[in-house]
């Protein structure tokens, strides 16, 4: 086997599994690559016992445009995250961690049952669901509760905002800050308050993407971003995706709206309001102009998601609900 492995080999891959025990000598399992993130490499294995796992192997180099590059230790810190959220997170709602590996970096997870479907193209496609989008708020909130609970151990454990940093802070605020310098002042206050905030563990990638729905239930998926920070980063993340989609497709934009509002409801806690409407701004314009644009808003999107921003930083407004309808009023 190469001592640099390829997950998407699939040779390479069965031969790993079968040195290392994870598989019998003389089993055969169905290796499918699977398109996924930007971030790691993902392969679907399953076996002819019914088990199924999914494996990720960490890339130094992201797949974008612009040169991006994370340690892959950070599938490490993903590890971690599973262990945890297995416990924090409601029942049913995060894939079980099969195994890890430091030398490859990679880790493999319980697959989860088909069928299932993606939330974000789901939501590209208009299946807005209100009961989804409860849900969702209810999940981040249930998790950002809990671990608050945990704070002597886990504030610890999720101590390490390295990867935050090199995913979220540098990629999406500070190139944002040089690209829009009429926003680079709120940026920057905002990467300089987010360093200090340490309240709770914060998933940093909650987002439609890294969801999947089963019989009505969303899973979560991808967390080599977590750490313990501020919860109102995972808000605004998560917000930026249903404002966004609302921008984007008109004609369902009072549901995402709605949806939006049920999300924040939801989620029950209004104790980081202000700083939740900072990071929904912060978000939607890095999305436009940071390091990973959204790649179903076109050029002319773009241009007006990036002034709405720019119009709504110097009117600066005191809640979610308000920010939801002034942003979209600016549409």
């Amino acid at each position: 086997m190469n001592d640099n492995l390829d997950i998407e080999i699939p040779a390479d891959l069965i031969n790993f599994l079968r040195e290392r025990g994870h598989i019998a000598v003389d089993e055969q399992p169905r290796i499918t690559v699977l398109a996924g993130g930007v971030s790691n490499r993902t392969v679907l294995v399953e076996r002819a016992s019914g088990e199924a796992w999914v494996l990720k192997q960490a890339l130094a180099k992201l797949r974008v445009k612009a040169d991006w590059f994370s340690s892959p230790e950070r599938i490490h810190r993903e590890a971690l995250g599973l262990r945890w959220l297995s416990t924090l997170a409601p029942t049913g709602t995060i894939t079980p961690l099969i195994f890890e590996n430091h030398e490859h970096h990679l880790l493999a997870m319980q697959a989860v049952p088909q069928p299932h479907e993606n939330w974000k193209t789901m939501l590209l496609r208009g299946d807005v669901q209100r009961e989804h989008a409860i849900q969702f708020g209810g999940l981040l909130g249930t998790i950002h509760r809990q671990a608050r609970a945990l704070r002597e151990t886990l504030a610890t454990a999720f101590a390490d905002t390295t990867f935050f940093e090199s995913l979220r802070l540098e990629p999406y605020y500070g190139y944002s800050a040089q690209q829009v310098p009429a926003a680079a002042g709120f940026l920057n206050a905002l990467i300089a308050e987010t360093r200090v905030q340490r309240m709770t563990i914060v998933h940093g990638d909650y987002s439609p993407k890294n969801v999947l729905v089963r019989d009505g239930r969303l899973i979560l998926l991808d967390h080599e971003v977590i750490h313990w920070g501020d919860p109102a980063f995972d808000l605004g993340f998560s917000l930026t995706h249903f404002l966004s989609k609302a921008h984007h497709l008109a004609e369902h934009r009072a549901a995402f709206v709605s949806a939006a509002q049920l999300y924040w409801q939801s989620y029950n806690d209004t104790s980081c309001e202000s700083r939740a409407v900072r990071h929904t701004l912060a978000c939607l314009l890095a999305r436009v102009a940071g390091r990973s644009p959204l790649e179903y808003l076109d050029t002319q999107e773009r241009a007006r998601q990036q002034g709405a921003v720019v119009q709504l930083i110097s009117e600066n407004p005191a809640t979610v609900p308000a920010l939801i309808e002034r942003f979209v009023a600016c549409l």
